[in-house]
């Protein structure tokens, strides 16, 4: 059977019907859910092998982009996070997503979801909004959805707090210890961005654009990958046809299929 993903919705995510389209393309069926109606309903997560949560301005970035969507998750659906993260199912959030993951403590994932918060996404360095292509390079072998990966995948980035940043400098040393690394900006050739902009569009540190937890299993990404599915969604796609971001849905779709 197809692995089924919930796409959690909100009021100003707009990235919900592009993804379902990737996760089709990968081979998974998928549910776009407003958060109001699975509290509504009491649904019952563990019956969702994906879990999604899409871009866009959830609650229209009131508080700061990514907070609200993330007290919603810590204090209506903790239980049903916990359980999704812990049975090891595929978990990914992409940018207003991966703000989500990280504000309600998710990620990193190396401490409880009631500590203290060791990292965050703030404003871009350049203080402001980044609509932008970006190249990646798949870096862990740790995290599900780019294992096995080292083509460079391009894709856009449409954020004005992408930077990501972390309390004190060994929570960046362990991230990189514990291969949670997941997706770092790099030039379109793959060498090292090295902070430079706009190859590194928003000041992350270690130009992070991806991590994932320490059981590999949720990752969170600034850029858009499910916007560059098709080879005619690229403004280079004469010459880079194949550096679309579908390989990481069809890792997770892969794993969930299989677990």
């Amino acid at each position: 059977m197809k692995p089924n993903a919930l796409i959690l919705f909100t009021p100003g995510t707009n990235r919900d019907g592009d993804v379902a389209q990737a996760l089709t393309l990968a081979g998974a069926d998928s549910q776009i859910t407003p958060l109001t109606t699975l509290r509504k309903d009491k649904t019952d997560w563990s019956a969702f092998q994906m879990l999604v949560l899409p871009g866009g301005f959830s609650y229209a970035d009131a508080l700061g982009a990514g907070k609200l969507f993330a007290l919603d998750l810590s204090h209506y659906f903790l239980d049903q996070v916990q359980a999704f993260v812990a049975a090891g199912k595929p978990v990914i959030g992409i940018c207003n997503g991966f703000q989500v993951l990280v504000k309600a403590g998710i990620l990193p994932g190396n401490k409880a979801l009631t500590e203290t918060r060791t990292a965050t996404l703030t404003h871009n360095q350049g203080n402001h909004f980044e609509c932008r292509w970006v190249s990646l390079k798949p870096v862990s072998q740790n995290c599900l959805w780019t294992k096995g990966l080292s083509d460079i995948i391009d894709c856009p980035v449409a954020h004005g707090e992408g930077n990501f940043q972390v309390s004190e400098s060994v929570v960046a040393k362990n991230l990189s210890v514990n291969d949670q690394l997941a997706l770092v900006y790099v030039h379109p050739d793959g060498k090292p961005a090295s902070g430079l902009y706009p190859v590194n569009p928003n000041g992350s540190v270690m130009d992070i654009a991806g991590i994932c937890n320490p059981q590999g299993n949720v990752l969170g990404l600034m850029p858009h990958p499910e916007d560059h599915v098709f080879p005619f969604q690229s403004p280079d796609r004469i010459h880079r046809p194949d550096a679309t971001g579908l390989p990481l849905f069809l890792n997770g779709v892969r794993y969930a299929s299989e677990s």
